[in-house]
């Protein structure tokens, strides 16, 4: 009988009714303040590009162009402008540029900057005096006149700068014997240099040189001294006469025979010449002994 009451007892199946889908919780609320902070950042961006002056624009640009460049000289982008924009420091409704007390007074951090000016200084002068060889070279090689007397034109790039030496030949001396009456082709030479280095910022040394033999007249107080600096001071005239300024020669020597161009030959032709330096702004800083450094 047990056995058949257990045969016969109903068997319960129980259905589990799923529900809809679970609650995410408040990750979109985060995702959601994000995009709203974004939107607002964008908005206020355009906001400040519409509202700042052309001026300022160009200055923020200049900066990080050459943001040592603006830094020392100050202006626009350096915090130095009328801007809508504040100026940065404790007082953040002044509209030029702050700086700390004692900021700026550090020697190390002094000479680190003056170090970097020299460098840019030094990269600048490069560049333009390079520019410069390459037209002074055109310009001989052009003119069917001086290409005649190439040989006798030398380009050099010393530490001093750009060195232009006319020398003398054997056959085709620069002056009369003995005299500072410039030749004709020299003439020519000189007035062709000049009007080249016209648009050139830079200052200019002048050297007058001539060989080892002594001058016949040297006992009456004229000398190689005297016969070099006459020179040197008749092809300052010329370099004057092609249009270049007076005021660009920073020095006009004459060297005599103290630093021969060809040592083993004192008396070789070569040795009697005009050297013209475009200084760099290092070299003339040493000459004019002004002991700054300025970003051009």
């Amino acid at each position: 009988m047990a056995t058949d009451a257990k045969k016969l007892q109903p068997i319960i199946v129980k259905k589990i009714k799923k529900g809809g889908h679970a609650v995410h919780g408040g990750a979109w609320k985060i995702a959601y303040a994000d995009f709203v902070t974004a939107m607002m950042a964008f908005f206020l961006l355009m906001w400040l590009l519409g509202s700042t002056s052309e001026g300022d624009k160009k200055g923020l640009s200049d900066y990080f162009t050459a943001p040592l460049k603006v830094s020392m000289q100050g202006g626009s982008g350096a915090g130095a402008s009328n801007s809508i924009l504040p100026g940065g420091g404790a007082d953040l409704t002044r509209t030029s540029g702050q700086s700390r007390r004692g900021e700026g007074n550090d020697p190390i951090q002094k000479k680190m900057v003056a170090e970097a000016v020299k460098a840019e200084v030094a990269k600048q002068d490069a560049k333009k005096l390079a520019a410069l060889s390459a037209k002074i070279s055109a310009v001989i090689s052009s003119n069917a006149k001086l290409a005649e007397f190439s040989s006798q034109i030398r380009l050099d790039t010393t530490p001093d700068g750009l060195q232009i030496q006319i020398v003398d030949d054997q056959k085709r001396p620069m002056f009369d014997s003995g005299s500072a009456t410039v030749k004709p082709y020299m003439r020519d030479i000189l007035r062709e240099i000049g009007a080249a280095l016209n648009g050139v910022e830079n200052k200019i040394s002048l050297d007058g040189h001539t060989d080892r033999a002594p001058y016949s007249n040297a006992e009456r107080g004229y000398s190689n001294w005297e016969l070099s600096s006459d020179r040197a001071n008749a092809s300052r005239r010329e370099l004057v006469a092609s249009g270049m300024p007076d005021d660009k020669l920073a020095r006009v020597v004459g060297l005599a025979s103290s630093n021969l161009l060809d040592a083993v030959n004192p008396l070789s032709p070569a040795n009697r010449r005009i050297s013209i330096i475009v200084m760099t702004r290092e070299a003339e800083e040493r000459l004019m002994g002004t002991g700054r450094t300025a970003v051009p």
